[in-house]
């Protein structure tokens, strides 16, 4: 991603496009929700006050740990209103989030001051959600096409606005934003009781056994391999040249074959998680 992303090979073309027929965004490969989800989660929780706020969070309807699916449901259904969603649909989710938000934050005995109202934390949660989805883009598809690079950095404000994070304090371009990436990353760290937390979600510890004998080995090598080297050695994992070879040679395939199906399964599973949602606000189901 811009100057982040790992070099390409020679062989990925110059500047990717989007196939013809995709009509939402077409940054919207929803294998990425698969592929990145837990790297993001680690990345997110790099920041001390957004690894505390989620470990010592009282909602456990929301816990990853205790809930492994609704968890993931609300999270890709937040990515897909954010990106996909109407501007009234993404003000009633902002709603249904805040909820939840409203009892997180700090107390007496936290190591850390936090809440979850917070617009500067909301954006590094934010640049965090840009960042892998366009990392996985790069990596699959190759560069992107400058104007569909900046059309996709400039959608991605809505990470951070669907919640209280102000437009204005998005990063002006992709120059400035990996400015403050790079800040975010040197400012990250990952101290024992939040290591132990995401360690225990890459391995799969919440999902049952027969699920982590079939996933747990590929969803460990995913996580680790898209992790910046920084937070990778935070966590204590080991990744070799040969590691990042095989990472690099699987996306590309992903990729090629990403890149021939029709958009509805080039979406999935983030279209389905918005009709999801409008079935559920239909239904006077809650959103979250």
């Amino acid at each position: 991603m811009t100057d982040l992303a790992p070099a390409r090979t020679d062989s990925q073309p110059a500047a990717y496009r989007p196939p013809e027929g995709v009509t939402h965004a077409p940054e919207i490969d929803g294998i990425a929700a698969f592929l990145g989800g837990n790297a993001n989660v680690i990345m997110q929780l790099s920041h001390a006050p957004v690894g505390y706020g989620v470990l010592e969070s009282t909602v456990d309807s929301g816990k990853v740990t205790l809930h492994p699916i609704k968890r993931l449901r609300t999270t890709l259904t937040y990515l897909a209103v954010a990106m996909l969603g109407t501007e009234q649909e993404r003000a009633q989710y902002r709603q249904a989030v805040n909820g939840a938000h409203r009892q997180v934050r700090s107390t007496s005995t936290s190591p850390v001051r936090y809440n979850a109202f917070d617009p500067e934390l909301q954006k590094w949660v934010a640049a965090c959600l840009y960042y892998g989805p366009a990392d996985l883009l790069e990596r699959m598809h190759g560069p992107l096409a400058p104007d569909v690079a900046d059309a996709f950095y400039r959608d991605s404000v809505r990470f951070g606005s669907t919640l209280q994070m102000r437009p204005e304090m998005w990063p002006a371009d992709r120059a400035a934003f990996a400015e403050y990436w790079r800040a975010g990353l040197a400012e990250a760290h990952i101290d024992a009781p939040v290591r132990r937390y995401l360690r225990d979600i890459i391995e799969m510890k919440a999902l049952p056994k027969p699920t982590r004998a079939l996933f747990g080995r590929s969803n460990r090598f995913f996580t680790v391999g898209l992790l910046p080297p920084d937070l990778r050695r935070q966590m204590g994992y080991e990744w070799t040249d040969a590691d990042e070879r095989r990472l690099d040679r699987t996306l590309r395939r992903i990729g090629r074959v990403y890149s021939h199906l029709p958009p509805l399964l080039r979406e999935f599973p983030l279209n389905w998680c918005l009709w999801d949602m409008r079935r559920r606000n239909r239904k006077g189901i809650p959103l979250v």
